[in-house]
Formats: structure tokens, sequence, C-alpha cells
């Protein structure tokens, strides 16, 4: 008798597991549908946006990036239809997802914002990776633009990560954008030198000088009187990778043209970087 009760109970389970399992395979079969479906659709998708931004010329950072977030967007989506469709009730669980977004939100807001900078510079594009920049303090090459810091390269080969929060809220100089950079330079010499003379020397060094633009023009005029001195204003153009080497070879060449004339020379130099 306890054997046939037995067999009673397990065919009555497997009675009822069977009705269940005929009613509930057709959203079984139509989810785990939904699902490859979903995600073969969401791979031909990705592809199509990525080729679309590629030709558009977009950042590769940016490119990859947007792709990244689209996707897990509608990954996510389509996790919440799977389960839907299964019949799990999905309200309570978009309202963990949200209360669980608005922790992350609030507990890394630096980091939001540093994100926020990031996109508006690969957006704007005020820089580019090779260009030299200052900014926050400093001035050096932009090695990397990431999506929370902005890797940079100085002159001495020290690397600094910049956040791009406040990178992007600061003020930016490129030095890179025009493709070519004014040399100034002020030269100091005595009441006795003839101006004419010193301006002719110059002007020479500057001609002479195959690292100096022709376009535009530089520029030799007097600058300022001061008590114990005339200021010229000495104002070349060069293209960047010159800037550093004009500047200097103009420094050195009218140190020995001005000495070969007998013309006292005080080189004065404001607010400079060979960057």
């Amino acid at each position: 008798m306890i054997l046939d009760s037995e067999y009673i109970t397990i065919t009555s389970y497997a009675s009822t597991f069977l009705k269940v399992l005929i009613d509930y395979s057709p959203k079984v079969i139509s989810a785990f549908i939904i699902l490859f479906v979903g995600l073969y659709a969401i791979r031909i998708i990705n592809r199509i946006i990525r080729k679309i931004m590629i030709k558009r010329e977009l950042d590769p950072t940016l490119t990859k990036f947007l792709a990244d977030i689209l996707l897990w967007v509608l990954r996510v989506l389509l996790f919440v239809s799977f389960i839907s469709k299964l019949g799990i009730e999905t309200s309570s669980f978009v309202a963990i997802l949200g209360a669980m977004g608005l922790a992350v939100g609030l507990s890394l807001q630096g980091s939001l914002s540093n994100f926020a900078g990031g996109m508006l510079i690969i957006l704007f594009k005020p820089f580019k990776v090779g260009d030299t920049i200052e900014a926050q303090g400093v001035i050096a090459t932009v090695r990397e633009i990431q999506i929370f810091v902005t890797k940079l390269i100085t002159s001495n080969n020290q690397t600094i990560f910049v956040p791009n929060g406040a990178l992007s809220n600061g003020t930016i100089i490129n030095y890179s954008m025009e493709g070519y950079r004014r040399v100034d330079l002020t030269i100091a010499i005595s009441y006795d030198t003839d101006i004419k003379k010193a301006k002719e020397i110059i002007t020479t060094i500057l001609k002479n000088n195959p690292k100096v633009l022709l376009t535009p023009a530089a520029e030799v005029s007097v600058k300022n009187l001061t008590d114990n001195s005339i200021q010229l204003a000495v104002r070349p153009w060069a293209n960047n990778e010159d800037f550093g080497a004009v500047f200097s070879d103009t420094l050195e060449n009218c140190k020995l043209a001005f000495d070969a004339a007998e013309i006292t020379f005080q080189p004065y130099v404001a607010e400079f970087s060979k960057r």
C-alpha cells in the first residue's frame, strides 16, 4: 500500500510538472527565441553603428565608447524583455536597477564629471593626440585622451594625468593647432647703438635662417625705451617643430653678430617655453 501511495504521489507530481511544462513551454521557447534573435540583432546593429561612425570620421575613442554603451544598453533591454517573456515581474527589477544607478551616481560624482569632460573633449576636439598644449599649469604634449583622464608627456619625459573634468572646464592653449607659431623675443641694446644698424643685422640673421618662415613676415621693431636700454621686439614665425630651434638660433646668431659689430647685447626673454 505504501508503494502504491508513493507511486501515486510521484505520478501526480510528474503529471503536474508535465502540465506546467506544457503550459509554460510556449513562453520559454518564445523567450529564448527572443534572446537568441536579439543577441544576433544587437551584434548587427552594433556593427552598422560602428561603420557609420567610422565613415563619418568620428574620433576612434568616441566611436568605441559610444558603440560599447549602445551594446550594453541594448543587452539590458533584451534581458528585461527576456525575463518579462518568461513571466517574471520586471517592475521590481527595474526599480532595483534604478536605485543601484542612483547610488553609483552619487558615489562617483567626481568620476562622472571627468567622464562628461572626456566626452566634451572628444566631441569638440580642442586638442588631439600629438598636440602641445598648456593647461592646468603645465605645458606638455598630448599622448592619449582617455575617458576620465588625459595623458600628457612633458619635455623632460614626465607623464602627467590631468582629470578631464578640470581640463574641459579650464583654459587650454593649443600651440599645435595652427601649424606654426610666432617666436617673441625682446633684445635690449644700449642708447649708443645705431638702431637701424642693429635692426639690419637682426633682419639679415632672420633671412638667412631657413627655418624662419617667409610668410608671415618676420618683424623687427622698437618695443620700449627703458632707463638704460632700447628694447627691440624680434618676432619671426616658425613651424611648430622648428619653434625651439628658431628661438635658440636667433639668440645665438644675434649675440655673435653683435659681438662682431661691437654692439652691446643684453637679451630679454619673457614667458617663454621651447615646447
